[in-house]
């Protein structure tokens, strides 16, 4: 794709024929405000530069009827979405529907050079199934910190060897197409508000707690990142005062004290001590646990696994607490891997934050699970992507 919008109204056209499908001219004219006569013009102007097409004839209003209007079927978007453990790769229609979606397990620390060679076979088994003749954009999640002008990761905890490397260059050269590149959390947001939980909410967080622990911060419609990029990194606030020794050199983040990371750990020493004769089995059986083994034995009753989940919702809870009061959302999102644990988990968090809060904040304020699960990321890419294509060059 090379054509880009001309201007801000062709902007918000192509955005609204994304996020609403196809419509009328009539349609388009009740959202966005153009005379007539005007809107007719920029309409005329997509349809010529290949970005939109007719499709069929819309519902008469009265009068003749006018064609539907719909972005260029053709146009095919790579989401990708790189987490500590794994990566998924997926390709999307213009209205951000996955078409392909594949998943495989990654370590991010082998670095840079080895994930975007798994990235870019996952890609090309994608055009090879016919999805895609090419990609006219891409968006990138990564696990870490992102200067975003840049499209480069800057000292992330849990990535070494991604710091400063040209994530958004390479990869274009690569795929012969634009990138972009965020935080993998940010995405996850946009993910859950383009077709997920968040649909109708224009200010809330999205909590993502995986091998690390990050937040999407939404406000007026936009994702809020600050002036360099680093906002919501909520992993590293300090929850425990002279607490655990964490992955970024300060001691007592949230992060060192409940995530995947750190729920494993704490299992495997609760086994080992013998606090828990299902997660000693497990431990046994499989040599390592994680957050799912955590969550089946909570299912099983185990009340050393559910002291653990309570123990690190409450100090969840505790940091997004003092972020409601801070930001008064609509709506708080949690989401990424350890979500598995459920309800147990989410019941922890709901009432630290409703213990804590103001009820003029925590009135009305529901706390949920995202919608979308692994493909909230994959999806808030495409979105990222097409934000960028279809703003004014």
């Amino acid at each position: 794709m090379t054509a880009r919008p001309a201007n801000g109204h062709q902007a918000k056209l192509l955005r609204l024929l994304r996020d609403g499908g196809p419509n009328s001219r009539a349609q388009l004219g009740d959202q966005i405000d153009l005379s007539r006569s005007k809107l007719a013009v920029e309409v005329d102007r997509l349809l010529e530069t290949g970005l939109a097409v007719a499709d069929g004839l819309a519902a008469s209003r009265g009068g003749r009827r006018s064609h539907n209007i719909r972005l260029n079927p053709d146009l095919r978007f790579l989401g990708v979405d790189i987490g500590a453990t794994s990566v998924d790769v997926a390709v999307t229609n213009p209205e951000l529907e996955i078409l392909g979606h594949l998943n495989q397990p990654m370590d991010v620390r082998e670095g840079p050079v080895a994930v975007f060679e798994q990235v870019l076979s996952m890609a090309a088994k994608l055009k090879a199934s016919g999805l895609a003749e090419g990609f006219d954009g891409a968006g990138i999640g990564v696990p870490g910190p992102v200067r975003f002008p840049e499209g480069v990761p800057v000292a992330p905890p849990i990535m070494p060897g991604w710091d400063g490397f040209p994530v958004r260059e390479a990869l274009s050269q690569e795929l012969g197409c634009p990138v972009m590149v965020d935080n993998d959390v940010n995405l996850m947001a946009m993910g859950e508000q383009h077709a997920g939980v968040a649909r109708s909410v224009g200010d809330f967080l999205c909590v993502k707690i995986g091998t690390g622990i990050g937040c999407g911060i939404v406000a007026g419609g936009d994702v809020h990142r600050g002036v360099t990029g680093s906002a919501g990194d909520i992993g590293h606030i300090q929850a425990v005062p002279d607490g655990r020794p964490c992955a970024c050199g300060n001691r007592g983040c949230l992060e060192a004290h409940f995530s995947g990371a750190a729920l494993a750990r704490d299992a495997v020493e609760a086994a080992q001590q013998g606090l828990s004769e299902e997660l000693a089995s497990r431990l046994e059986a499989n040599g390592t646990l994680t957050a799912v083994d955590v969550a089946a034995a909570a299912a099983a009753g185990d009340a050393t696994a559910l002291d653990l989940i309570r123990e690190g919702g409450n100090r969840v809870g505790q940091v997004i607490a003092g972020l409601v009061s801070f930001f008064n959302p609509g709506l708080v999102v949690i989401g990424g891997g350890v979500t598995g644990l459920g309800h147990n988990l989410l019941a922890a968090i709901r009432t630290q934050v409703y213990r804590q809060s103001l009820p003029l904040a925590t009135g009305n304020l529901p706390i949920v699970l995202g919608e979308l699960g692994p493909t909230a990321g994959v999806i808030g890419a495409a979105r990222l992507i097409s934000d960028h294509l279809f703003s004014p060059a």
